[in-house]
């Protein structure tokens, strides 16, 4: 069959890499996609939410399944537009309806469905500019830390996390007033969980799902997760302190109850659940739902999936998943991610990156690339992830670094800690 993957960064990469794997796959198209995508498929330049051209290209190609990287085409409801559609509802599209999409496209949203199905998550209030003062007294009554979260999208960046009230009052002002545009009309403030963080992954059709591999990533800038907040730094897979037991009360307290949640609620969810989790005690709780793969945990998620990946999307679709098995590779996978320098604030495109010919025994998953008079050059803030197997994640993690001592660009920047703390 014909697939597009729409995206362009290290996740749809990853995405590209694993469907080119299936004998399933006759021709493979990435919109926009990258450098990297451009080696295995056939880019094509239309916007993720340009859903008219979408419609042209899976028509004029031929595109039996279309596989959703970001969340932007998701809350706007891509799903929604090809399943009303004649020409295209019988095209797989991998990822949630519009109305699954909520779950990420606002805050207040996941935490009125975790209350509603019992999902152990922080005590929270919602706030608007008209209700900034009860805001502000809300804070009043919560020891620090300080957990404030726009609403809607705000690209990776719209969660901050303050010691001082005085600083969090402000902030509260600057969000509410439009820090964030329209993703912070609305601000969440919740209880601050202490413990330690792990992503869990679920690929459902709406009544059965698989859990695939666990997976931590790294968001701060800075070593010893310290500064800005980014879109991720690297990933760890499996989670060392994810143990069995643990994995029990996962499955039992947060995946079922939102598996049958979304059914219970009849909504239309074929795709990723993506659930952001904090280990407080032995306990799980909710931090956030995504409704795609996170970026850069699909770098380590994915390879580690060695069932056909377009077979395990196809019974999404057809509602079987659960006649299919999961087979995941018992090897630890680890990667960091290479920034331009800068990153998450300014910063230069266009730089040639140097030395991505002489990585072995890891694999170059392009995140930020595309190709100019014919080299590789920068074309983002976060721009290649270099990801590496091994039995122990440290021994994995060693590759990693080691490998990217071949890269070179102009203000070239990578954490030189990711896993150090497990």
């Amino acid at each position: 069959m014909n697939i597009l993957i729409l995206g362009s960064g290290g996740r749809e990469h990853t995405f590209a890499y694993k469907i080119k794997q299936s004998a399933q796959c006759d021709t493979l198209f990435v919109a926009p996609g990258n450098a990297g995508t451009a080696q295995i498929a056939t880019n094509v330049a239309i916007s993720v939410t340009d859903f008219e051209a979408i419609k042209d290209l899976v028509i004029k190609e031929v595109i039996e399944m279309v596989v959703v990287g970001p969340e932007d085409p998701l809350v706007q409801g891509i799903y929604d537009y090809f399943k009303a559609d004649n020409q295209l509802k019988k095209v797989a599209v991998i990822g949630p309806s519009q109305a699954g999409a909520t779950l990420e496209g606002s805050k207040e949203r996941a935490k009125e469905f975790m209350m509603a199905h019992n999902i152990p998550t922080a005590a929270y209030e919602s706030f608007t500019q008209e209700t900034l003062a009860q805001g502000q007294a809300f804070l009043e009554t919560l020891n620090a830390p300080y957990v404030l979260k726009a609403d809607g999208l705000a690209a990776g960046k719209g969660v901050l996390i303050l010691d001082s009230l005085e600083e969090a009052k402000d902030e509260l002002a600057m969000m509410l007033g439009g820090k964030f545009g329209d993703a912070s009309t609305t601000v969440v403030i919740e209880e601050f969980l202490d413990g330690i963080e792990l992503s869990v992954f679920v690929l459902t059709d709406g009544k059965d799902y698989k859990i695939l591999p666990t997976a931590k990533d790294y968001k701060r800038i800075g070593e010893g997760d310290k500064g800005l907040n980014t879109g991720g730094m690297g990933a760890i897979s499996p989670v060392p302190f994810a143990d069995a037991a643990f994995m029990h009360k996962i499955e039992e307290q947060v995946v079922k109850p939102t598996v049958n949640g979304l059914a219970k609620e009849n909504i239309e969810y074929k795709g990723f659940v993506f659930i952001g989790l904090i280990k407080v005690g032995d306990e799980p709780k909710v931090i956030e739902y995504n409704v795609r793969m996170g970026d850069p945990e699909t770098e380590v998620v994915l390879p580690r999936i060695k069932s056909d990946l377009v077979q395990l999307f196809k019974s999404v679709d057809a509602g079987s998943l659960a006649q299919e098995t999961l087979e995941i590779d018992e090897r630890s996978a680890t990667t960091v991610m290479v920034v331009s320098g800068g990153y998450p604030e300014a910063y230069e495109k266009g730089k040639v990156i140097n030395g991505i010919d002489a990585i072995e025994d890891s694999l170059v998953l392009h995140a930020g690339t595309t190709v100019k008079d014919g080299n590789v050059v920068t074309n983002g803030g976060r721009v290649i992830a270099i990801t590496s197997f091994d039995t122990d994640f440290r021994k994995a993690i060693k590759k990693s670094y080691q490998n990217i001592a071949k890269l070179d660009f102009d203000r070239m920047f990578y954490r030189t800690d990711i896993g150090f703390d497990l």
